[in-house]
């Protein structure tokens, strides 16, 4: 095997650059993230807070909710351990934190091993996010296309068997590009990340030898999580407007038609977001640099901020309680 001069063998530091080409300006991009990122986190704590304390929501619904949740607080707060210096330590013990330390005070190293968790952790709870999804759209699904088999079919225990399968597929085909990465590779041509994260291709990249195997393995984990789902989760609303339609009151057609027109933008942003981060990586050579990584930053932060109000300021029960914790 051929290795190119200057290579780099197993670097202990990486360097994360930002958003290339838009370095200048990264302060000021950082006040919109650091906002978008501070409403998602007390939004979806007061949702978790609201549907843990409230016996009246623990549906499989609102269990649901829930978990994706848990699962956008923990994408946009993934711990790194290992990270540089005091001040390095303070910022990036988050992803959104870390991204911030970027933009704002300038300190961009992680090691190489907290680097290589930290993509472990974005795309594991990514998978885990798809899924969920998918289940609140199966839920939906059979709510209002057999509502009379509702309770009966989705159970405590049929959700929480859901809940440990979609985290265990996301483990499980994520676990393996980890290891691609950590074992195929030895030398590097650089250490620099032209990214705000730590994200799979973005880190396979940087090796000085064959990637071939680690880009159709990513493809293939693409696929088999977000292309599945996004199927599955396409036909489950077919099924439910055709439901709907059927419906013999205007009132009732229209709710239902407007709270699944919700569910499909937050659907859709989530998926057009990750495809278009992972077509770029591999075919996107003509898009800017920066639209790319600045639309893949976005992918993290989106969803998380959008989540709790779509789910739950146009849910009437979480609504109540909303008004209940800050007029008491």
């Amino acid at each position: 095997m051929l290795i190119p001069n200057g290579s780099v063998f197993t670097p202990a530091v990486l360097t994360l650059t930002g958003i290339p080409g838009l370095e200048s300006v990264q302060h000021w991009i950082g006040i919109p993230f650091g906002a978008m990122y501070l409403t998602a986190m007390i939004g979806n704590s007061l949702l978790l807070i609201i549907i843990v304390s409230e016996r009246s929501l623990h549906e499989p619904m609102y269990m649901f909710l829930g978990m994706l949740g848990v699962t956008d607080i923990a994408l946009a707060t993934t711990i790194m351990p290992k990270m540089l210096g005091i001040l390095d330590i303070a910022l990036a013990t988050t992803i959104m934190p870390k991204m911030l330390g970027i933009f704002w005070f300038h300190v961009p190293e992680i090691y190489f091993d907290s680097c290589l968790l930290q993509m472990f952790l974005i795309h594991t709870f990514q998978g885990i996010e798809s899924g969920t999804l998918l289940s609140m759209a199966l839920d939906r699904y059979v709510a209002i296309c057999y509502p009379l088999r509702h309770s009966a079919i989705f159970t405590h225990q049929l959700v929480a068997q859901i809940g440990a399968m979609v985290t265990l597929r996301a483990v499980i085909l994520v676990a393996p590009s980890l290891v691609l990465i950590r074992c195929r590779f030895q030398f590097y041509r650089t250490t620099i990340i032209s990214h705000c994260y730590c994200e799979h291709m973005a880190i396979v990249k940087l090796a000085a030898e064959n990637v071939r195997v680690n880009k159709i393995y990513g493809l293939f984990v693409a696929f088999a999580v977000a292309g599945f789902d996004l199927i599955f989760i396409t036909l489950s609303y077919i099924q439910i407007f055709i439901t709907v339609f059927r419906l013999p009151q205007k009132e009732a057609r229209w709710k239902a038609f407007n709270t699944c027109i919700a569910h499909i933008c937050v659907f859709l942003q989530f998926y057009l977001l990750a495809f278009f981060s992972f077509f770029t990586h591999r075919f996107g050579a003509h898009v800017p640099p920066y639209i790319h990584i600045l639309f893949s930053s976005l992918y993290l932060l989106v969803p998380p901020f959008l989540n709790p109000l779509v789910y739950g300021a146009k849910t009437k029960l979480i609504r109540i309680h909303v008004v209940k914790i800050f007029f008491s």
